[in-house]
């Protein structure tokens, strides 16, 4: 394997959601938008690690911590870098950052059917659990603009956040 990783810029966010959009497999989430992504790496500015290739991404994890629990997701590599061992590189890289952060356990969302992915979290340790169930409700039918904390970059600091402002009311009012 020959690529250098790094952790993700707001620079990096159009280029991350191309890269998710030509190497991921779940059409039943909402898109990803670039917005998205600079509001994590505000409030999170090491949770996205990239993989390039002569400057050139060809791979991301995200190594999230809620100040709670410790997830990876969007484990992403190009198809034509599968299987060259850009994925467990990632995926170490997200381990030891979650390991320095105080994580014990870590967990991660795949899905059913992708038996590449399934293959690499088994390789790598990952036991599923199937116990659990992941439970979604959406709550609009497209992206939205950031309110509330993500919009106004509070970062839990202080006595409360800033009041959130939703674009709808499920009560009609």
């Amino acid at each position: 394997m020959d690529c250098v990783l790094r952790t993700a810029s707001p620079e990096d966010a159009g280029d991350l959601v191309a890269l998710w959009r030509e190497a991921a497999e779940n059409s039943g989430r909402p898109p990803d938008t670039a917005d998205a992504v600079t509001a994590l790496l505000g409030r999170d500015p090491e949770a996205v690690i990239l993989a390039e290739h002569d400057g050139v991404l060809i791979g991301s994890v995200i190594a999230g911590w809620d100040g709670w629990r410790y997830h990876l997701y969007r484990l992403a590599v190009r198809p034509g870098w599968r299987r060259r061992g850009v994925g467990a590189a990632l995926l170490s890289a997200a381990e030891r950052r979650l390991w320095d952060l105080g994580a014990t356990r870590i967990d991660a969302m795949v899905l059913d059917d992708n038996d590449l992915g399934q293959n690499l979290w088994r390789a790598s340790g990952y036991r599923r659990q199937d116990d659990w169930r992941r439970w979604v409700k959406m709550l609009l039918g497209a992206a939205r603009p950031l309110t509330g904390r993500a919009r106004d970059g509070w970062s839990g600091a202080g006595a409360s956040p800033p009041a959130l402002t939703w674009p709808w009311s499920p009560y009609g009012g």
